[in-house]
C-alpha cells in the first residue's frame, strides 16, 4: 500500500495545480470529445475480448485463486502475461453481471481521462509552457489510435496507461536526478503481467536505468546517430536470429509460428497488399524484418479511409518535425533531452519487438507509443523557443 499510496501522491496530487485552469479544461474538453465518440459507437468485441471472457469466468470459478488458474489455463502464452486484464473483467463480471462490458467500458474511459491528466502533467514536470501543453491537447483529440482503442474490451487502453505512467514515473526521477527504484520496480511489474507485448517496455525501462547517465547520449547527434545505427542493424540482427531458430528451434510452437509468417513473405497480418514475395535467400528475409520495422508507423493502408490516412500523417509529420527539431536544436536542457531519450527508446523497443513477432492488422500495438510520441511535439516546441528567446538576448 505505500508503494500505491507514493504513486499517487506523485503523479495526481503534486505538479499539476488549478492555477493552470486553462490546461485543464482542454484536458475536459479533449476528454469529452473523446469520450462522446466512444458512446455514440458504443464497445466494442474482438477475438481476444471472448477469450478474456472465458479465463475471467475460470478465474472466478476458481476463487481467484491465481496460482489454481495459472496450472489449469493451458493457452499458446503464458496466462501469467494476461493477469492484468483478466482480473480487470473478472472483477466487471462478478460485480456487475451482464452488464460487464459497460463496466469495462467505463474502467478504459477512466484509464484514457487519468492518461491525459498524467500526459500534462509530465510537461509540466519538465517546465513546458502551458500555452505549449494547451496547443498540444486537439493533437490528441484527432490521434486515430485514441478514436478506436479505448472502446474494446481489450488490454490496450490499461496498458496504454501504464506505460504512460511509468514514462510520468521516470520523468519525475529525470528532474530529481534521482530514481525511485520501489516505484520502478512495482510498475514494471504490473505491465509485465498485463499482455504479453510488455516485454519491449520492460525492456526499455531496464535499458534505460542502465545507460541514462551514459556521457555518450550527452551529445544529441551522437545518440541520434548511434539509435540511427542499430535501427539499420536491427533487421540484419532478427535474420540472423531467424536463421538460428530454423537450425535449433524448429520443432518449437511458439517459434515456428513467428518464422513461418516470415517464409509466407507477411509484413502485416491479414494484409496481403503488404506482403513480399516468400524469401530464398538472407537478404529477402532481411527485407522482410526491415519493411516491418519501418512500417510499424506508417500512416497508410488501402482499407483506411482518407479522413482516417490524412489524421494519421498529420500526427506521423509532427512527431517526425519534433524529432529533428530536437536533433538539430535539442542539448541544452537535461531533463528534456533525457525525456526525449526514454521515449525514443522505448517506441523503438516496441516497433522492434513486434517486427520480429507480428505487426497486427490495425496497427494496434503501436497504440501505447502515441501518447509518449506526441509529448514530443511541445517539448520540441519548448526547446525552439528557448532557441528563439536564447537568441534574441543575446543580440542585445
Amino acid at each position: 500500500m505505500h508503494f500505491i499510496k507514493d504513486i499517487l501522491k506523485n503523479t495526481f496530487l503534486t505538479e499539476f495545480n488549478f492555477k493552470n485552469k486553462y490546461i485543464f479544461a482542454s484536458i475536459l474538453l479533449s476528454f469529452f470529445i473523446i469520450l462522446f465518440y466512444h458512446l455514440n459507437i458504443g464497445y466494442k468485441m474482438s477475438p481476444d475480448s471472448h477469450n478474456y471472457s472465458t479465463w475471467a469466468d475460470d478465474l472466478i470459478k476458481l476463487k481467484f485463486n491465481l496460482k489454481e488458474y495459472y496450472l489449469q489455463n493451458n493457452f499458446i502464452v503464458s496466462s501469467f502475461f494476461y493477469t492484468t486484464p483478466v482480473i480487470l473483467v473478472a472483477f466487471c463480471k462478478f460485480f456487475f453481471g451482464t452488464e460487464w462490458q459497460y463496466a469495462f467500458l467505463f474502467l478504459n474511459m477512466l484509464f484514457l481521462f487519468l492518461s491525459l491528466i498524467i500526459f500534462a502533467k509530465s510537461l509540466l514536470t519538465l517546465k513546458v509552457r502551458p500555452i505549449l501543453i494547451f496547443i498540444t491537447m486537439p493533437t490528441l483529440v484527432v490521434s486515430v489510435d485514441l478514436l478506436i482503442w479505448p472502446r474494446y474490451i481489450l488490454s490496450d487502453m490499461g496498458f496504454a496507461f501504464l506505460v504512460i505512467l511509468i514514462t510520468h514515473i521516470i520523468i519525475r526521477c529525470i528532474v530529481k536526478n534521482k530514481f525511485d527504484y520501489s516505484i520502478i520496480f512495482l510498475l514494471t511489474l504490473v505491465i509485465l503481467i498485463s499482455r504479453p507485448s510488455s516485454l519491449p517496455v520492460v525492456f526499455a525501462i531496464l535499458s534505460f536505468l542502465l545507460i541514462s547517465k551514459a556521457s555518450i547520449f550527452k551529445n544529441i547527434k551522437l545518440t541520434f546517430i548511434i539509435i540511427f545505427i542499430i535501427f539499420m542493424l536491427t533487421p540484419c540482427m532478427f535474420t540472423i536470429l531467424f536463421y538460428f531458430i530454423e537450425l535449433n528451434y524448429s520443432e518449437n510452437i511458439q517459434l515456428s509460428f513467428l518464422t513461418e509468417m516470415v517464409k509466407s513473405g507477411m509484413i502485416i497480418h491479414d494484409r496481403p497488399e503488404t506482403w513480399i514475395a516468400p524469401p530464398n535467400a538472407f537478404i529477402d528475409i532481411l527485407k522482410i524484418y526491415f519493411l516491418r520495422l519501418v512500417n510499424f508507423f506508417n500512416p497508410y493502408a488501402e482499407s483506411f479511409s482518407i479522413i482516417h490516412i490524412i489524421l494519421n500523417s498529420f500526427q506521423f509529420f509532427l512527431v517526425l518535425l519534433s524529432i529533428i527539431t530536437w536533433i538539430l536544436i535539442g542539448g541544452n536542457t537535461k531533463s528534456i533531452d533525457r525525456t526525449i531519450l526514454f521515449i525514443l527508446l522505448l517506441s523503438f523497443s516496441i516497433a522492434s519487438f513486434h517486427t520480429f513477432t507480428l505487426i497486427d492488422y490495425d496497427w494496434r500495438y503501436r497504440f501505447p507509443t502515441i501518447l509518449p510520441l506526441i509529448m514530443i511535439l511541445p517539448l520540441s516546441m519548448e526547446i525552439f523557443l528557448k532557441k528563439i528567446i536564447s537568441n534574441y538576448y543575446y543580440k542585445r
